[in-house]
């Protein structure tokens, strides 16, 4: 039996069924709220993008929506429309007798750039994204096959910005620290490759305070590669590169001390070849650090997840669909610990070590030599 298809074989030895039937009114007053909490979810991420949650707080006080549009540079009456839905949502504070809005400090500090990790503004960019590809999603229920990474639109952007947030941010502190002497062997000097790095934000990061080592960058898709280059390019960086590659055709063999993947192996059309190239590239002694869904590998497990139902979308809307895309496993998203640990042990990591951080909800991270 494969490693991608055990967790589909194993049976429960409880009658107990996964949730019960609501009343219908309970029911209906739930598909309400979800309604109004998906329309917030739209309006937190134009909120973002336009800057707006920033100008509210730095302007720290009561004012109106001329004065908050001018102040962000934006057209007064969408502004106002905008804060409609930010009052009644209850995000920001209204005076009707002086038509003021207000942004408290306290949820400045989940929605502005300032808060960095906390941000939850800036992830509520993932439903445009994952929106704009829905009628084609729709279809590859209907056909089977799937959507391809260049039909998401914003996608390398997006991902750029959770990226500089959930890993780049922590990557010193957080990280790094998870293997023990990395900081001086990269101090020292070690080549490293970075897969799946998208526009390569944690190489850039990484090179510019490590510059005795080198680091590469493989992306299969060549915008995100040309992104990354315009973006670091004005560093000078001459301890990085970055390539477009298909990683399932990585033929290496011991040139690398480290690798690292960040929210990648679970999209790749072949999961269980690009692990098993990521071990023979690795040197002996190397370590290959991955960043993935904190997750189980069983639906039942992942029932009172805080973030389930949003894990199994995103997996349903792009990293089963891109795979399936490419004719591959569709892993999904929410392949989960248990497989994850499974697959590597298959490609000949010996040890394999699971962390949490206190930063990061969303992921595990595994430390793999």
């Amino acid at each position: 039996m494969t490693a991608t298809t055990t967790t589909s074989a194993r049976t429960t030895s409880s009658a107990t069924l996964i949730n019960t039937p609501m009343p219908t009114e309970q029911f209906a007053q739930n598909l309400i709220g979800t309604i109004n909490q998906a329309s917030l979810a739209m309006m937190l991420s134009i909120g973002h993008r336009t800057g707006l949650f920033d100008t509210m707080a730095e302007m720290d006080r009561h004012a109106t929506s001329m004065e908050i549009a001018d102040a962000a540079s934006l057209n007064e009456r969408y502004v106002r429309e905008w804060l409609g839905a930010m009052v009644t949502s209850a995000v920001v504070i209204y005076n009707p007798t002086a038509k003021t809005y207000h942004l408290p400090a306290q949820h400045a500090a989940m929605l502005t750039r300032a808060a960095m990790g906390n941000n939850m503004a800036n992830t509520m960019q993932w439903i445009s994204v994952l929106g704009s590809v829905e009628d084609r999603v729709v279809e590859s229920f209907k056909q089977g096959g799937g959507v391809p990474y260049q039909c998401f639109h914003r996608f390398h952007e997006v991902m750029a910005s959770e990226s500089m947030h959930t890993v780049v941010t922590a990557l010193d502190e957080d990280i790094l620290p998870l293997a023990a002497g990395l900081h001086d062997k990269l101090t020292a000097g070690i080549d490293v490759l970075e897969i799946g790095c998208g526009m390569g934000q944690p190489s850039a990061w990484l090179a510019e305070k490590y510059p005795n080592s080198t680091f590469r960058g493989y992306d299969l898709c060549d915008d995100a590669i040309a992104a990354g280059m315009a973006k670091h390019g004005e560093k000078n960086l001459t301890n990085l590169t970055l390539e477009s590659r298909d990683i399932t055709t990585l033929d290496e063999t011991n040139t690398c001390d480290l690798v690292l993947a960040f929210d990648v192996i679970h999209d790749q059309k072949e999961p269980a070849t690009v692990l098993a190239n990521i071990r023979r590239a690795l040197r002996p002694g190397g370590t290959f650090l991955m960043q993935d869904i904190a997750a189980s590998s069983y639906l039942e497990n992942n029932v009172d997840h805080m973030l389930g139902t949003m894990f199994y979308t995103i997996s349903t809307m792009h990293c089963m669909t891109v795979s399936l895309a490419q004719g591959g496993a569709g892993l999904g998203t929410v392949w989960g610990r248990e497989l994850a640990e499974q697959m590597l042990a298959e490609a000949g990591f010996k040890n394999v070590d699971t962390h949490t951080l206190d930063h990061d909800v969303m992921n595990h991270y595994y430390l793999a030599s």
